[in-house]
């Protein structure tokens, strides 16, 4: 199963996607967008960058997870991983969002 963008409102009223891998885990999640268009605009976002790897940004928490950022060439951030166990859990989850992004179809839940 190829992946996908899911294009949903939450709870709040608030527009936002997650990219889902093939085997139906989510990979990356996005910020809430007050307008659908700035979702679907977040979406074209990420295709755009997950091809530049200098545009993915590693980060640990507090509590030793390891996660990353995808932004925009404007530092903006377009989208968060979920917290993994390991520096190359987080690496392989990178390397996903890259492999599954570009050609992923959108699923509009709204």
């Amino acid at each position: 199963m190829a992946g996908k963008f899911e294009c949903y409102a939450d709870k709040a009223g608030e527009y936002r996607f997650r990219l889902k891998a093939g085997n139906g885990e989510t990979i990356l999640s996005s910020e809430g967008y007050k307008a659908k268009d700035s979702c679907t605009n977040g979406i074209e976002s990420v295709r755009r960058n997950c091809v530049n790897p200098d545009r993915f940004v590693k980060k640990q928490t507090d509590g030793g997870k390891f996660r990353f950022n995808l932004t925009a060439t404007n530092g903006q951030v377009i989208g968060t991983s979920q917290n993994y166990s390991s520096e190359s859990g987080r690496d392989n989850g990178m390397k996903s969002v890259a492999n599954t992004a570009p050609d992923a179809t959108i699923d509009d839940q709204t």
